[in-house]
């Protein structure tokens, strides 16, 4: 564990501390200063100045220090415990932190996950529905799941009983790849039921929460959550669901975050099918009967990327952002490589950099290679 790993998180556990400051707020901070030791160390009137920050919420951030040693030991004791667990925690500065998740509008600051992330995660589709599926519902999710999985699309959820549990479950029956996002620390698996389930996926898969080791799965928990994973996702397939059901959260999640939402439709009787059904007669749903469906919109955003050269002219670009974009394109650049294009330094392209990327406009790669998004 280096040093600078250590600081980072405990910087970011710090902010995450500060009452009314939230995901949002921090990723525009981080925007604007760079990094969380920058954010901490910021005179007062930098940070009224910056938006979205309160007196009482600049009061707070400025004493939030006086928790530091708390909060490190706090985030030594978790890294050594999930570390025996054979995961590990991740920040939204972090070249791993998924690119879909850290465009949206509140993305988690800190992750704590077990599995690796894959390059071919980035074309997911999201599947949730009711926990008390109908045998319609059980049987479509499978038929579904099993193609998604052959067409090698990672299939996300949320590890619930009913239609999560199922999906999963057909992924790993058909060696394909999926995510599960928990509403509880990693170490509290839930339903208890799932323990063998939640050992299969972290094996083949991706097993997520941003809540802390050892957080109940209380119910206000799920709705939050929920916003994960819709954002992992290009697209939100809702199976079965009531007009009340926690599929409806995530299927407003995904609309919020720009991304596409389908649903099954099912008998006009069934309680089941009232909240697909819904979803559909409102057009906030597209109505699916199989997977090519979904794939006809899906391939679309996947063939066809918007290029970033082509609107940066809307875009409000510094000096520094403009030279570092003309000098990228499609293929990945080093950082070294994008300090010599440029003639700046490799500090200050890292620092423009990452607001780039915050914007949506520069995706990260291994080993601080970058290319445009």
């Amino acid at each position: 564990m280096s040093d600078l790993i250590l600081n980072n998180l405990t910087n970011l556990k710090l902010l995450l501390n500060v009452a009314q400051l939230g995901p949002n707020r921090i990723k525009k901070l981080l925007n604007k200063f760079y990094s969380p030791e920058k954010i901490l160390s910021a005179e007062f009137n930098q940070l009224i100045n910056s938006e979205g920050i309160s007196v009482n919420i600049a009061q707070r951030v400025k004493k939030i220090n006086s928790k530091r040693d708390e909060v490190k030991t706090e985030i030594e004791k978790e890294l050594n415990k999930i570390d025996k667990m054979g995961g590990e925690i991740i920040s939204i500065l972090d070249e791993n932190y998924p690119f879909l998740l850290k465009k949206i509008y509140d993305p988690p600051i800190i992750l704590y996950k077990i599995g690796q992330f894959k390059k071919d995660d980035e074309n997911s589709l999201a599947i949730v529905g009711t926990r008390k599926p109908s045998e319609y519902g059980k049987k479509q999710t499978e038929i579904i799941c099993k193609e998604i999985s052959e067409r090698n699309i990672t299939i996300v959820s949320g590890m619930a009983r009913g239609i999560d549990s199922i999906s999963h479950r057909t992924a790993i029956n058909n060696n394909g790849r999926t995510i599960a996002v928990l509403g509880s620390g990693l170490d509290v698996v839930y339903p208890p039921e799932n323990k063998k389930l939640f050992s299969e996926i972290k094996e083949k898969g991706v097993v997520l929460s941003e809540y802390p080791l050892g957080t109940k799965p209380d119910a206000m928990n799920f709705p939050k959550r929920n916003r994960i994973i819709s954002g992992l996702c290009l697209g939100t397939l809702i199976i079965e669901t009531g007009l009340t059901g926690g599929a409806l959260q995530t299927a407003q999640y995904a609309l919020d975050q720009n991304r596409e939402v389908f649903a099954l439709p099912g008998n006009i009787n069934s309680k089941t099918s009232e909240g697909t059904n819904n979803l559909i007669q409102k057009s906030a749903a597209k109505l699916i009967t199989n997977v090519d469906d979904i794939l006809e919109e899906l391939n679309l955003k996947i063939k066809s990327p918007k290029k970033i050269k082509k609107v940066t002219e809307n875009i409000n670009l510094n000096i520094f952002e403009a030279k570092i974009i003309n000098v990228l394109n499609d293929e990945i650049i080093q950082i070294d490589k994008i300090a010599e294009l440029t003639k700046f330094s490799t500090s200050d392209c890292l620092v423009h950099l990452l607001s780039l990327e915050f914007r949506g406009l520069v995706r990260q790669h291994p080993g601080k290679t970058f290319s445009l998004a």
